[in-house]
């Protein structure tokens, strides 16, 4: 079985996040950036699939401008066996992803697509289902479980109500959760042995995919900061500052 997983290169999630003093959008110089934490825990389970000898290859796809090698580098580390990266300078909507995914995806006919169910810096949510819809493939999303037998896949979704278990004919998305697993830490000598991994460097243009944004951000500003609460004595108070006050019953 071939596995591609695709990585995202976003800013790290220990960081402070602060907004452009133009309002245009969020700083990201001179900032440490990092592999997206889901996309971390899809790398993971693609390398416990190798390991157990349910894949054979495993594939890490990033977009974005020529640093995301680095977040290739990465997933070459933790036991990817080659990278892709689709260089461009283009603000990448979560459309655009899935597109490009889709042409990378026909070229290498890969039987399983796993990518990280949202990314940290916009929470968009939509690429693997987006993916998934361009291919005519099964879905599984927000999976906290997989077994694989019979050409099939069997993924444990985590839902508002629970826990839903789905059964996918396999080629299929995946898209990872929190409690799928636990990322490895990569040791000194697989980060080594990356360096030696090969990356193969296309753009959208050879992929015939327009990645140009349909949206355009008007502004970005920090949230509100959170007034102080007041403590009040009785429930009668309570009750008449919410109706009085806050307008709220």
């Amino acid at each position: 079985m071939k596995v591609l997983v695709a990585v995202k290169r976003v800013v790290d999630f220990n960081v402070k996040i602060r907004v452009k003093s133009d309002g245009t959008g969020v700083e990201t110089g001179n900032v440490k950036m990092s592999m997206n934490p889901f996309d971390e825990i899809a790398v993971e389970e693609g390398v416990r699939m190798r390991e157990a000898g349910t894949a054979d290859e495993l594939i890490a796809v990033s977009m974005g401008p020529r640093q995301c090698q680095e977040t290739i580098r990465t997933a070459l580390a933790m036991g990817a066996d080659r990278g892709i990266l689709v260089e461009t300078d283009a603000e990448l909507e979560p459309l655009a992803v899935a597109k490009l995914l889709k042409a990378i995806t026909e070229k290498e006919s890969p039987d399983l697509v796993i990518l990280g169910k949202q990314a940290i810096d916009d929470d968009c949510n939509q690429t693997g289902q987006m993916l998934a819809a361009l291919l005519g493939w099964g879905q599984g999303t927000f999976a906290s479980g997989l077994e694989f037998g019979d050409a099939k896949v069997t993924v444990t979704r985590e839902i508002d109500g629970g826990l839903e278990t789905v059964a996918l004919t396999l080629p299929a998305v995946v898209t990872t959760d929190l409690r799928l697993n636990e990322p490895r830490y990569a040791s000194l000598p697989n980060i080594m042995k990356a360096k030696k991994k090969p990356i193969d460097t296309m753009t959208p243009e050879d992929l015939g995919v327009d990645a140009q944004p349909r949206l355009k951000t008007l502004k970005v500003e920090e949230p509100q900061g959170r007034e102080v609460g007041i403590r009040v004595e009785t429930v009668a108070e309570l009750v008449d500052r919410l109706r009085n006050e806050a307008k709220v019953i």
